[in-house]
């Protein structure tokens, strides 16, 4: 990751739902290439601050800087027309629309067709399911779907939650390939279960506990680190 000029500065940040605060005072930056792995067991605060860096949910505290403009209340279709890419945990594709609509849907905000051909190579598996309903579609290849619908915005930074959940190992190998390549053209965020996958992406890691890091470094260092198990346990 550059230090020389993140794409993303988060500082302090804090946020939750309601009064009830989950994230406190989180600090974490992205390069404008290679990944950043967000680790940590289940309610530690991960889909929340991917959430908030979205603008789905209002800081309660602290500051978000996206590509050296502040953006810490900034709205969502904002930052999605600036260059940040939300793939969520769940309800990413519209599953009555089919691959073809969904893919023309993720095409509007730059009004380029033409670059659906481009994900399809990304993901050839598409190119064979285009008047399929996304709703019939594997776990796998739905997750396929939404990235492409995300990489169809062009943006400069891809946030993605939880990218291989439910996603048969052949299909996880093929995720974890397109996603190694696409880190040296832009930044990536990724909340995964898949420690492995996860640190293979990244460069560089959070751990997160109970809304806090409590754990961050180069991820071949995070990777050896004894500690690293403490916060992944159940």
């Amino acid at each position: 990751m550059s230090e020389a000029s993140p794409i993303l500065d988060v500082q302090q940040l804090s946020s939750g739902y309601g009064r009830s605060r989950v994230l406190f005072d989180v600090s974490l930056k992205a390069g404008r290439s290679g990944g950043v792995a967000v680790l940590g067991r289940n309610g530690a605060g991960k889909t929340t601050l991917l959430k908030t860096l979205a603008g789905e949910l209002k800081p309660m505290g602290g500051s978000i800087t996206f590509d050296g403009r502040d953006a810490t209340n900034e709205a969502t279709e904002s930052r999605m027309r600036r260059g940040i890419g939300y793939v969520p945990q769940e309800h990413a594709v519209f599953g009555k629309l089919t691959v073809r609509e969904n893919l023309r849907i993720g095409a509007l905000s730059k009004r380029n067709e033409g670059a659906i051909d481009t994900v399809l190579d990304f993901f050839p598996k598409l190119a064979e399911r285009l008047g399929q309903q996304a709703g019939t579609l594997s776990g796998g290849e739905r997750k396929m779907l939404a990235i492409s619908r995300a990489l169809l915005g062009k943006p400069t930074l891809l946030m993605l939650d939880e990218p291989t959940e439910g996603v048969w190992v052949g299909v996880i190998e093929e995720i974890a390939d397109r996603l190694g390549k696409l880190r040296s053209e832009i930044g990536i965020i990724i909340v995964e279960q898949h420690v492995e996958l996860a640190l293979k992406i990244a460069d560089y890691a959070y751990v997160m506990d109970r809304g806090e890091i409590a754990l961050e470094g180069p991820a071949d260092q995070i990777r050896d680190d004894p500690r690293l198990l403490r916060y992944l346990a159940p």
